[in-house]
């Protein structure tokens, strides 16, 4: 079977550029995804469980960064995506959880709101409020973004009420992530208003003046009613089961003149162009006979290990959650990095009155609390939530879900090393995915667009 462009990786970035591609008008290559599992999607995926079926990867996609939203509109799914119930976020402190402090990234806009809130010292609060008169920053290199908000608004803010939800967002360590590749626009509030709390404080202005008039902010996260592999499912459904192919392992991928083979279960299938949506630590390995001056930069892209446990509690164990969306637990204090009330803010007729709790384990410097065994797992689990909400002390049904080298952590200095891997594939190869530039489902979205789009101006380029 010949296809003219080989996408390689069947999760959401290899789906999605294969749908632009396969979708891009008269003169449309040929397309075919090559995906090693019997299903497509990657880490979407869902399993049931008391009855009811649940996100084991993803859950939601964030509606700010409009990608994915549009897509799930384009392929018709639009009725379909839905809105969280009002609740608020909160975060785990020595006096349990409190909601965070109104703004942003968990940046304050309002100083007095800050010195009101319980759950810092008085002197970390003053120190948080030192933002506001500290010079900015003249250097305008990558730095971490411990780096930036320790500098900001002090090690006490940053530990307790930022990292847990920035760092939390990529199972990772501020003090190693990379503001320019993670959260670009707290540089820029340095940068433009001198202050982490008077950019968020503009960043706020900003949203309400783009609202219609008497309308509240809109949600900020959206999800798919039936789970968010209906994206995924749907997504391969367009292409159709002649443009992806499932079960097909790829072995090897070969420069052959001007194009490429592509060796996968046993076949040889010729190439224009090869497009690698797989873990750049798989793609190091295709990569050492295409171009082995990007695989150091490949094979230098971390990945982190983490793990989901989802719980669903008695009926009539509902009503003793509160009016939450979830928490976040800073490092180190909990062995759940964070915790979703799925039955809080995804209320479904199908829970009943029952509690239905989704927890994150692992994390940059906690994957050793991963290699407990499943029960064990539940037990230390369910144990902290029942400290925390009156809860049973077990749930009535419990699953382990892990996902291993789930996490591309992005370093400072990550956007030149991704430039470099991009520059050093050879003409008609290119990369899309998680470990590039950005993690989530919108941001793999947007940049299949665009990889999409080089592959097409490849196909149109003199030979």
């Amino acid at each position: 079977m010949t296809a003219r462009v080989v996408v390689v990786g069947g999760g959401v970035a290899g789906l999605a550029t294969a749908y632009r591609l396969a979708s891009s008008g008269p003169g449309a290559p040929e397309v075919l995804v090559l995906e090693a599992e019997d299903a497509p999607g990657g880490k979407v995926r869902s399993a049931m469980l008391g009855g009811i079926e649940l996100e084991t990867g993803p859950d939601s996609l964030l509606a700010r960064k409009p990608w994915a939203v549009e897509l799930c509109r384009e392929l018709g799914l639009g009725d379909d995506l839905v809105a969280p119930a009002p609740a608020l976020a909160q975060v785990y402190t020595d006096g349990g959880l409190l909601p965070f402090p109104s703004g942003p990234f968990g940046i304050s806009t309002d100083p007095l709101e800050l010195m009101r809130w319980p759950g810092m010292s008085y002197l970390g609060k003053m120190r948080a409020g030192r933002d506001l008169v500290l010079r900015a920053r003249k250097d305008g290199g990558d730095e971490s973004l411990g780096s930036l908000l320790r500098r900001r608004i002090g090690d006490e803010a940053t530990e307790k009420l930022v990292a847990p939800l920035l760092g939390g967002l990529f199972a990772g360590d501020v003090d190693r992530l990379s503001v320019a590749a993670t959260f670009p626009e707290l540089a820029a509030g340095e940068r433009d208003h001198g202050s982490l709390m008077r950019g968020a404080r503009a960043a706020t202005r900003a949203a309400a003046a783009h609202r219609a008039p008497g309308t509240g902010p809109p949600p900020m996260f959206l999800r798919l009613r039936g789970g968010l592999r209906r994206l995924t499912e749907t997504l391969a459904s367009a292409l159709g089961p002649e443009r992806v192919r499932l079960g097909a392992a790829v072995t090897e991928v070969a420069r052959e003149g001007p194009g490429y083979v592509v060796r996968a279960g046993g076949d040889e299938i010729a190439a224009d162009a090869v497009v690698f949506a797989t873990p750049s630590f798989v793609t190091a390995g295709f990569a050492g006979a295409l171009a082995p001056q990007a695989v150091p930069d490949l094979e230098a892209i971390p990945y982190v290990s983490t793990a989901v446990v989802l719980m669903v509690y008695p009926e009539g164990t509902g009503e003793h959650l509160p009016e939450s969306s979830g928490f976040v637990s800073p490092r180190g204090q909990l062995a759940v990095t964070a915790a979703t009330l799925v039955s809080r803010k995804w209320p479904d007729p199908a829970f009943g009155g029952r509690a239905v709790v989704r927890c994150f384990i692992g994390a940059w410097g906690m994957e050793g609390s991963l290699t407990a065994a499943d029960d064990d797992l539940i037990e230390r689990v369910s144990g902290q939530l029942a400290e925390i909400f009156p809860l049973p002390a077990e749930p009535e049904h419990a699953q382990v879900v892990r996902w291993p080298l789930a996490m591309p952590q992005y370093e400072v200095g990550h956007l030149d090393r991704v430039a470099r891997i991009e520059a050093a594939m050879p003409p008609g190869a290119f990369v899309v995915g998680q470990a590039y530039r950005g993690a989530g489902i919108p941001d793999c979205v947007r940049r299949a667009g665009e990889v999409a789009e080089r592959v097409l101006a490849h196909m149109l380029a003199p030979r």
